[in-house]
């Protein structure tokens, strides 16, 4: 029986080529990255590069130290957001993967293993060839995910932003602050991203660093596999308080929202009492005739003797 490493199972693309390599690369990207900036970059030199994400570097550092004084938050979110570019048509080819593909979904025939313990003992051991035809390879870089997309190339919601040189900005949570301080370094706008003072940090204003950011154009955003413009990207950007703050929204919109309903059921409720009250009131004069209510009117208006 012919085998192969685990870790290199047979591809439909020479996995060989740089291009394989990085098809993987960004689908293993997309797959674990909750949320993700693309800009379109004008050939940016390295010094400018390396600028632009100094100055992204101190905001957001800025940023974790914020909310380790306020006690909500890990210090380690900064290190872990990176910007890099990418080779479109690749990255493209890399969406249509994880969108659209679901190895998951193949019969049980194909997915179980020897190795399973619910696998009974008398099941046949297949021969597995080192060809990418084979049926039951399932990766991203394999002929079953490559025959999935051939005819997806343009439905994605993405695809309109898929053009030119492009830029990613990943993040591994989808948290407000962080995207906040990373527009306002690269795409600021007043008044609710507005770019860092002079005063209070210079070297944003390097000539390298401006010359840089002035080639970045912010195309929008996915925000757990959702699609966002460049005005929806900022809507979640300036969310007040992070996804606490959102909770915390939250919370007290459904707390109104069941007062509102308490109030309108107690008021029906007494509307109801009031009517049958006075109901009964107009029947008890009706069975009392108009000598017995003339009586209970003199009654009423006579005062009693001291």
């Amino acid at each position: 029986m012919t085998r192969y490493p685990p870790s290199q199972p047979p591809s439909y693309r020479p996995p060989e080529f740089r291009k394989s390599q990085l098809h993987r690369q960004y689908t293993s990207l997309l797959r674990s990255t909750p949320l993700m900036l693309l800009f379109q970059h004008n050939n940016l030199k390295s010094t400018e590069w390396m600028g632009i994400r100094r100055e992204i570097v101190t905001a957001l550092r800025k940023v974790d130290r914020g909310r380790v004084v306020e006690g909500g938050g890990d210090a380690e979110v900064a290190e872990s957001i990176k910007v890099q570019i990418i080779q479109t048509g690749i990255f493209a080819a890399a969406l249509r993967v994880v969108e659209y593909f679901r190895p998951d979904m193949q019969s049980a025939a194909q997915t179980s293993h020897l190795s399973d313990p619910a696998t009974p003992t008398s099941t046949p051991i297949p021969k597995v060839l080192p060809t990418a035809d084979d049926p039951r390879l399932s990766h991203g870089l394999s002929r079953a995910a490559h025959d999935a997309v051939m005819d997806k190339k343009f439905t994605h919601a993405l695809s309109p932003l898929l053009s030119g040189p492009l830029v990613a900005v990943t993040f591994p949570t989808v948290s407000p602050q962080h995207l906040k301080a990373v527009l306002s370094i690269l795409s600021p706008s007043r008044p609710n991203f507005p770019a860092p003072s002079r005063r209070v940090n210079p070297g944003y204003y390097d000539l390298t660093v401006q010359s840089g950011l002035q080639k970045l154009l912010l195309l929008g955003a996915r925000v757990e596999g959702k699609v966002f413009d460049v005005e929806g990207t900022k809507w979640v950007g300036g969310i007040e308080g992070g996804l606490d703050g959102l909770r915390g929204q939250l919370v007290a919109m459904l707390s109104g929202i069941g007062a509102g309903i308490t109030n309108t059921l107690e008021s029906a409720g007494r509307s109801l009492y009031f009517t049958v009250e006075g109901r009964k009131g107009m029947l008890e004069d009706e069975q009392k005739g108009p000598e017995d209510i003339s009586k209970d009117n003199i009654s009423k208006t006579t005062p009693k003797a001291p």
